[in-house]
Parts: structure tokens; C-alpha cells; sequence
């Protein structure tokens, strides 16, 4: 099949769309890529989540992660049914403190340990806690520019399209704020 007139765009990542729609509304966001090298059981591997600082008046700052496909890291194959009820409780999109993520992950790895066991099937390491939380709580750079991700220099966003997207970060980002002043 040949293909004539066709122009391959790159597509950013839909973290970088929901930075850009963060960033070009005033939050102090980024890209955070995460990387780590395997040790013992633990496979080395990189994971990228969006970060916000969030500023109280005290002067000290908090970091929100943001994680844009988060139930998804704790699918297994070959579940029993009531872990398919537990894997329904983390939030699709995860946006909270660093603790909060902790705790999550910690429900997560345990109830996916139990559900393998009661099938005989070992817990592969990609879904140990030690694996899940090197995504989190391993060194990341903060990448603020888009043009790092693109050979071409340029992404061209049209603000429009990440109106949807960016209400609902900002309405899930307003809770989570409003959730730690209480």
C-alpha cells in the first residue's frame, strides 16, 4: 500500500496535553519522567506522571501527582472476581498528595498478591509494590518545555481541544486542594 500526501504529525502524550492545558493556566505543572535501575526482584524501568506544586500561604509548597491512566497499573491477568470489584475502587485518573498514592499502592500490590495466590500464579514484578512504587517515588526531572519530546521544535496546540480535558483537572485539582486544608 503506498501511501502519497500523507504528513505523520507527532501527537504529544496526553500527559503532555494535560500540562500544556495546566501550564498555560497558571499552575506550576510539569512532566515528571520518572527512571530506575532493576534491583534483585525489582526490574529497572521509567513512568511518566504529571506533577503540580501547589503553594499554601505559609510559604512551604505541596506536590500533586497527577496520573492520567492510574487504574491501569493494576490490572493482572487471571484475577478473581473480587479483585475485579478492589480494582474498581482506585480512580481512573489519579490526582492526590504523595501519601495518599502510597496508601493506594500498597491496597493495590496486597489485594493483587492475594488474588494470584488463590490461583497459584506468582505476582509478576511489574505489579509488586517495591515495582510500583519506583514509578512514584523514583528520581524524576521535571521536563517543563514540549519542545524536549519533539524532533520537529513545535507542537502546535490548539487551546480548544484541551478546554474538556483541562476542566476536569482543574475541578479534580480543586479537590484534592481543598480536600488537604481540611
Amino acid at each position: 500500500m503506498k501511501l502519497n500526501n500523507v504528513i505523520f504529525v507527532p501527537v504529544p502524550s496526553k500527559d503532555y496535553l494535560s500540562y500544556y492545558c495546566l501550564f498555560i493556566t497558571g499552575y506550576d505543572a510539569a512532566v515528571c519522567a520518572a527512571r530506575w535501575q532493576g534491583s534483585g526482584k525489582v526490574p529497572g524501568g521509567d513512568h511518566e506522571y504529571i506533577d503540580v506544586v501547589n503553594y499554601n500561604n505559609l510559604g512551604s509548597s505541596e506536590r500533586i501527582i497527577i496520573d492520567l491512566d492510574f487504574r491501569s497499573h493494576f490490572e493482572i491477568a487471571r484475577a478473581v472476581q473480587s479483585y475485579g470489584r478492589i480494582l474498581n475502587s482506585p480512580p481512573v485518573v489519579y490526582v492526590g498528595s504523595l501519601t495518599r498514592l502510597k496508601q493506594y499502592l500498597q491496597v493495590m500490590a496486597e489485594a493483587a498478591r492475594s488474588s494470584l495466590k488463590q490461583n497459584s500464579t506468582p505476582l509478576p514484578p511489574w505489579r509488586s509494590l517495591a515495582y510500583l512504587q519506583a514509578k512514584w517515588q523514583s528520581p524524576y526531572q521535571r521536563q517543563f518545555n514540549l519542545e524536549e519530546q519533539n524532533v520537529n521544535g513545535s507542537y502546535n496546540f490548539d487551546h480548544k481541544k484541551c478546554s474538556a480535558h483541562l476542566k476536569m483537572l482543574q475541578s479534580l485539582l480543586q479537590s484534592e486542594i481543598e480536600a488537604d486544608r481540611l
